[in-house]
């Protein structure tokens, strides 16, 4: 790939892990408002943030855009996102089954794009069916196989159907796929599309200078890796917001006061006020997962967390019992670090999990369970289109608090950034 090597290999590093445990998931296995979650903590949040961005020529700041994801956002409430890679096959009932476990738990799930450079059902299909089961997609768009022109074809074609969020990356190299011999296309790289699909949305004008009529909207996500030294780590995330990323969802995140220093350089540089921050996390559910974790560029795991995994029994059910566990504290002590605007959930082949970790977290469910939930059954369905969970409002805790501020597989698509 074209461009600056070093400082793309850090950022491809931080997709690759994260599309990989996306990936492996995928072998196995349209909300009308800002719902809420509770988060323990004290304290009165922000009221009611600003509404959909300016129109084009106007520009636009990190809450240009719409959708539930947007406006959870832009109200200062704790985010919730989880991630669905597409199926190999093509039918888009898996996606369909794995939104309903999600449905009533997070705001909007990542749809990934041929995660890992395997050849999967397109992502705005399941995007579509993501909406049809009542959960807002972010669409990610990588640049490995589509030139500009098809680039941009793909971001309008996202406006035009409804997709409220994209999230762009640069992408794997095909050689790390399924397809080793296909060739790359890398026109352009993911701070390059980021401005070109800001000057889309903002300007109303495509790469070529060419009028948009009308004129897109999206959100505009990008992912980031906090790992390293905070300044180098904050330095790449300062470059995908000057490029126009509303939001990053980071690398998987276990040491909890390194991912605050972290932020606090990113306090420091002002980017908060520029863009949101969504912490990543997932549950270690198996020995395999916990050794495979050192092939992940980006993911540390402090020595005191792994001894405690590995200390928690012999049996499968008490590994899970104790990874499930340790994400659930490290969610409650993510979302009390000041500027976390929300979590990015990770746990690819095993979405059941997340609405029980949430749970010990100390989070709600967005809506209350219906008669299909009782019992301990999952989510109830709605019918396609049908709006999703109900208003007990993101981030907001029992106490009145507004929350601001993998995995069974393997750390899910950051692919290449």
């Amino acid at each position: 790939m074209a461009g600056k090597p070093g400082g793309q290999r850090a950022e491809r590093g931080a997709e690759r892990g994260a599309e990989r445990g996306a990936e492996r998931g995928a072998e196995r296995g349209a909300e009308r408002d800002t719902g809420q979650h509770s988060v323990p903590g004290p304290g009165p949040g922000p009221g009611p943030g600003p509404g959909p961005g300016p129109g084009p020529g106007q520009g636009a700041g990190r809450d240009a855009g719409g959708g539930v994801l947007q406006r959870v956002l832009a109200a200062g409430n704790l985010a919730v996102t989880a991630e669905i890679g597409p199926p190999r096959g093509a039918s888009t009932a898996p996606v369909t089954r794995k939104a309903a476990l999600l449905r009533d738990w997070v705001h909007a799930v990542n749809i990934t794009d041929n995660a890992s450079a395997n050849a999967r059902l397109a992502g705005w299909a399941c995007s579509l069916a993501a909406i049809g089961a009542g959960v807002e997609p972010i669409m990610q768009l990588t640049c490995r196989d589509r030139n500009r022109i098809a680039l941009q074809s793909e971001l309008l074609a996202a406006a035009a159907v409804g997709i409220p969020s994209v999230l762009i990356m640069t992408g794997d190299h095909p050689r790390h796929g399924d397809h080793p011999d296909a060739k790359p296309v890398f026109d352009l790289d993911s701070a390059q599309l980021l401005r070109a699909a800001r000057t889309m949305r903002d300007e109303g004008r495509l790469m070529s200078g060419r009028e948009l009529k009308p004129s897109p909207s999206w959100l505009l996500g990008a992912v980031t890796d906090p790992s390293g030294p905070p300044d180098v780590a904050a330095g790449r995330l300062a470059g995908k917001v000057e490029a126009g990323a509303q939001f990053v969802q980071t690398q998987y995140v276990f040491d909890v006061p390194a991912f605050a220093r972290w932020m606090q350089r990113v306090a420091d540089l002002g980017l908060l006020e520029r863009c949101h921050i969504l912490a990543g996390v997932g549950p270690v559910l198996s020995q395999r997962a916990l050794h495979r974790l050192a092939d992940v560029p980006g993911v540390h795991i402090p020595a005191a967390v792994a001894d405690r995994l590995l200390a928690a029994g012999g049996s499968p059910e008490e590994f899970r019992a104790a990874g499930e566990q340790v994400c659930a504290e490290t969610i409650a002590g993510l979302v009390q670090i000041p500027g976390v605007a929300g979590l990015h959930i990770m746990a690819p082949g095993d979405e059941g999990t997340i609405p029980g970790i949430l749970r010990q977290a100390g989070l709600r469910p967005r809506r209350p369970a219906g008669p299909a939930e009782t019992g301990g059954s999952g989510p109830g369905e709605t019918g396609p289109g049908e709006t999703g969970p109900g208003e007990t409002g993101p981030g907001e805790t029992a106490q009145g608090k507004t929350a601001r501020g993998w995995a069974g597989g393997l750390a899910g698509g950051r692919d290449a950034d």
